[in-house]
């Protein structure tokens, strides 16, 4: 078979082989770095077997595909770990995310800034225990008893949801399985540089009518020094925060009583607002603008003509005897 690679170049071989084997045999350097490969432009697994002509690329941490093989993987060792110190949670989803990753679990309380530290710990000992990672597959039927059977209910719920005909698809890595597509690296050990950042509330599949999660964030990097960079980069956002710095500098507040995403504008914020205002108008008026104003009401009439009416009638304030 030929494989024809990124620039151009063709290797040929006589049997069939692996995407990390292909990668290997192009570059010892390259096999490490790689997270993940690309047949005739669809993603794949390193584990993958490739057994005929194709297009192939080596994904590595610099491709956006490989950094989310990447930080998939360490969510996976992120939830194992949570499961190692905390047994009775339960598993959701754990994709990567732009800059990282997630973890949805259920626990009945959410995960402390002292557990997230304990979390970490256990990552870096799953890591330097340097557990290999294996795929395998299950028809459909097999898959959700084998979950039931780890009293996993999300992962039921997930695979229950797909044809009945779909052979199923989970990696293990030592004590741990989770329900994924992949691609996934090889061994844990290849994760360099990580961090927990974050904690929060999440709805199972974004609905408010079902059950409230408990969100891990997290991001990795192959070098120590990007994750620094990274995290600097964090708390210089943390500094520019408007929400913050509009509270410091007693622009604005809010109130239960008004909601949370409500600001109330404090003497310094109106001034603001009062200045910007008269700005924009004299700069109009140099323009050569004109001002005009509508009423704050008007008949039906106007707002059929606009259209408004066909749309946004049930969100309207109707007074008297308007037709309706």
């Amino acid at each position: 078979m030929k494989i024809t690679l990124k620039d151009g170049s063709v290797k040929e071989y006589a049997e069939k082989l692996s995407v990390l084997q292909i990668a290997a045999d192009i570059s010892e350097g390259l096999a490490r770095a790689a997270c993940a490969g690309k047949v005739n432009g669809k993603v794949v697994d390193l584990r993958d077997e490739v057994s005929e002509d194709c297009e192939l690329e080596i994904l590595t941490f610099k491709d956006d595909e490989g950094k989310k093989a990447y930080r998939h993987t360490a969510s996976h060792i992120m939830a194992q770990a949570v499961k190692r110190l905390y047994p009775d949670t339960k598993l959701a989803i754990g994709p990567a995310i732009e800059d990282g990753f997630y973890y949805d679990f259920d626990r009945a309380t959410p995960f402390s800034q002292e557990e997230l530290g304990d979390i970490e710990k256990e990552m870096k000992k799953i890591i330097k225990e340097n557990i290999k990672l294996e795929r395998f597959t299950l028809p459909r039927a097999e898959a959700i008893k084998y979950m039931e059977e780890r009293q996993e209910p999300y992962k039921v719920e997930l695979i229950q949801d797909l044809p009945e005909d779909a052979v199923i698809s989970f990696y293990s890595q030592g004590d741990f399985v989770d329900l994924c597509a992949g691609p996934h690296l090889m061994n844990t050990k290849n994760i360099k540089a990580f961090k927990l950042i974050s904690s929060s509330g999440a709805y199972w599949r974004g609905d408010s009518n079902k059950a409230m999660l408990q969100r891990i964030y997290g991001t990795a990097f192959t070098k120590k020094e990007e994750l620094e960079a990274y995290l600097a980069h964090l708390e210089d956002i943390k500094k520019r925060d408007h929400n913050k710095l509009g509270r410091e500098l007693e622009f604005f507040t809010t109130s239960d009583v008004i909601g949370q995403g409500l600001p109330i504008l404090l003497p310094k914020g109106a001034r603001v607002i009062q200045l910007l205002q008269r700005f924009v108008e004299d700069e109009e008026q140099k323009r050569g603008w004109l001002l005009t104003k509508t009423p704050l009401m008007a008949k039906s009439d106007l707002y059929k003509i606009s259209g408004h009416w066909d749309h946004y009638q049930d969100g309207m304030f109707v007074l008297g005897d308007e037709e309706k």
